[in-house]
């Protein structure tokens, strides 16, 4: 009974697997990515499986691409024709949820919105249209793309440091290894790769420009940084290497809207932001936090106050600090960006400052 619903061939088995392995191996995928596999950037079993998903997504294209040239001979060299494309697809999906959660993660959503959504419909594409990769200029365009993100975050970890001029030669390194794979394939399969040519370059170089221009315009989250915990405090007390946060308590569901928190204090009470902002070993960087008060006559955000700190990488809790302002703390809606030295933002913390007659009660933990 049951072998009537299994694939009785090759072809049976992959339009059986995207059509219902595919999807939920692709939420699995991304679950087990964000809250196991790739927890950290810097150790080596993340990178080690990304490096896996591109090794496989190249080999997957190079066959790919004999295939259509004729260069695979023999029964079972033929065999594995019709899983190319699904192994093309498994891997680039899997590369593509993968960065989804780190730059997800390493982002100010409100800043880096266009980048992360490039990524969830990557991701999409990658799903519905798996016949596209019969193509060569989508292969080579989804393969530059994965290896642009990749390089974009793990040059730094190289060379600990980062800024435009590392962002610039990770893009040099993809263009390099582009450059090389485009020469082996034009080697292996020249009846293809030749009469497309300009045609590649092309696409290569439109693709180098959009992230580049995502970069500079801010909205590509600064990777390999990532902001671990953020938010507004009655008071922040350090004491040796522990720190204790207090806070008006809120009903449970509450704690999970942090966006335009209601901050009530009495006059003269100072407000505190406090952040934990992951850094990889031996990388480190100078932060801000910027304060910014919105005017509402003029609809628009006026920086009062710009704190700046230093971040030492390694601490898998990420690199504690926080800022005070105690003097024009006017009642309104305020946030406070916390961004890089080149003015990247990887986190934001809004609040809605409400002066009030008596104390508020607060609850304090520690960090």
């Amino acid at each position: 009974m049951i072998r009537r619903y299994l694939p009785k061939n090759v072809e049976e088995l992959t339009r059986w697997y995207m059509r219902w392995v595919s999807p939920v191996w692709l939420v699995a995928g991304f679950l087990v990515d964000n809250f196991f596999l790739l927890r950290r950037v810097d150790v080596w079993t993340s990178n080690a499986l990304l490096s896996f998903h591109l090794i496989v997504a190249g080999t997957s294209i190079v066959l790919l691409n004999l295939a259509e040239a004729g260069h695979l001979q023999g029964r079972r060299a033929l065999k594995i024709v019709p899983f190319l494309p699904v192994a093309t697809q498994f891997s680039l999906g899997a590369l593509f949820s993968a960065f989804l959660s780190l730059y997800g993660r390493s982002a100010a959503f409100a800043t880096s919105w266009v980048f992360i959504i490039i990524l969830a419909a990557l991701i999409i594409l990658n799903e519905r249209f798996v016949h596209f990769y019969m193509r060569t200029e989508v292969q080579i365009a989804a393969y530059f793309t994965v290896l642009f993100s990749f390089f974009i975050f793990s040059v730094p970890l190289i060379v600990h440091d980062m800024g435009p001029d590392i962002f610039l030669l990770s893009g040099g390194v993809s263009l390099v290894i582009i450059a090389g794979f485009l020469w082996l394939l034009e080697r292996l399969a020249p009846e293809i790769v030749r009469s497309k040519r300009t045609h590649l370059a092309r696409v290569v170089a439109s693709i180098c420009v959009l992230i580049n221009i995502c970069y500079f315009t801010g909205a590509i989250p600064p990777l390999p940084l990532a902001l671990k915990e953020a938010g507004v405090y009655h008071n922040v007390a350090r004491s040796g290497d522990t720190y204790t946060l207090s806070y008006e308590p809120v009903p449970w569901y509450q704690s999970y809207l942090t966006y335009e928190t209601t901050y009530r204090r009495t006059t003269g009470e100072p407000v505190y932001v406090y952040t934990a902002i992951f850094a990889p070993t031996g990388l480190a960087a100078t932060m801000y936090h910027q304060w910014q008060q919105y005017d509402e006559a003029g609809k628009e955000w006026n920086t009062v106050a710009t704190v700046p700190f230093y971040v030492v990488g390694g601490r898998d809790g990420g690199y504690r600090g926080y800022s005070m302002k105690s003097t024009g703390l006017a009642d309104g809606k305020w946030r406070v960006n916390v961004v890089t030295d080149y003015g990247q933002a990887i986190g934001r913390v809004s609040f809605v400052i409400q002066t009030v007659n008596t104390v508020v009660p607060v609850e304090s933990k520690e960090r």
